[in-house]
């Protein structure tokens, strides 16, 4: 309703010029958004350009995973031995936990805030779609935990140089490591992040990421060492394709010439191996399709 006063002159309409203006700058489009988020995801599983409380737990973790390599090359170099102590496919295996305790802090630090806070029909608002945000969530995790296993391989490796090993044996143990912890990222990670954005509590993510690995990892363990035991050694690495730490270590014991870690070292061997290297594929495969179905609900 209009409050002109009787008798008094029409308003006139007046428009404001309030700076806007066109963007005239280059479109970067999917492939540098992509780029971003991957990046940003993977520099937040470290705390970087977060808050410095964001920082301590996943630093302190990585140092925790570091010390042991450490501590194993002084004493290789004081002790002036000739072979490391430990095998470099050996020491993911063995320090999972430290492992298991970074993926469940981190993996749903990089989905269960975008599902609580429902941000991310943002990010599929343009010009990023489903599969990106997938695929930069899923490398992000996974680099992460490359990052995070590689250390410790890097310092066994040039401790073991300064201790003047055989160069040419520790550079194919060191090969053989660094495809051992990249099937185990790839793997933890995608396992990780379903996990984590099956729910948008992350309290609940985190219980459920330790709980699959660890639940997993001591129940086949204590079935192996009964099998072992009861002399079936056969069944033994059948036990193993229910974990996903001994799915690793039975892939790296049949392909990378690793010794396993199963009771009375009943590895499997390379018939059995192609077993476990499908389940690995397969769950890999499985963990990503299960994102992208995920993602297609939450991303309307």
């Amino acid at each position: 309703m209009s409050t002109q006063t009787p008798g008094a002159a029409p308003e006139t309409a007046r428009i404001h010029n309030i700076g806007y203006r066109n963007y005239d700058g280059q479109r970067l489009g999917r492939a540098y958004a992509r780029r971003s988020l991957f990046s940003q995801s993977l520099r937040g599983a470290y705390g970087l350009g977060r808050s410095a409380k964001s920082k301590v737990l996943p630093m302190i973790l990585f140092a925790v995973m570091c010390l042991p390599a450490a501590i194993i090359v002084a004493v290789a170099i004081a002790g002036k031995a000739n072979k490391l102590p430990l095998e470099y496919t050996s020491y993911a295996i063995v320090t999972q936990g430290i492992i298991g305790l970074y993926l469940a802090a981190q993996a749903p630090q990089s989905v269960s805030r975008d599902l609580r806070f429902k941000t991310v029909p943002l990010y599929f608002s343009r010009p990023i779609e489903r599969i990106d945000y997938v695929l930069a969530k899923f490398g992000a995790m996974a680099s992460a935990l490359l990052i995070l296993t590689t250390s410790p391989l890097v310092i066994l490796y040039i401790g073991s140089l300064l201790a003047k090993m055989d160069f040419a044996d520790q550079t194919k143990w060191f090969a053989q490591g660094l495809v051992s912890v990249a099937i185990l990222s790839v793997l933890y990670g995608g396992i990780g992040l379903v996990m984590a954005a099956l729910t948008p509590r992350r309290g609940f993510g985190v219980a459920a990421i330790i709980a699959t690995l660890t639940i997993t990892y001591g129940a086949v363990s204590t079935v192996q060492a009964i099998a072992s035991e009861t002399g079936s050694f056969g069944a033994v690495k059948w036990f193993g394709l229910f974990s996903p730490a001994t799915l690793v270590d039975g892939v790296q014991s049949a392909f990378l010439g690793a010794t396993s870690n199963f009771p009375q070292e009943a590895g499997p061997g390379a018939g059995v191996g192609v077993i476990y290297l499908l389940v690995v594929l397969a769950l890999i495969a499985g963990s990503y399709g299960v994102l992208m179905r995920r993602y297609r609900k939450v991303g309307l």
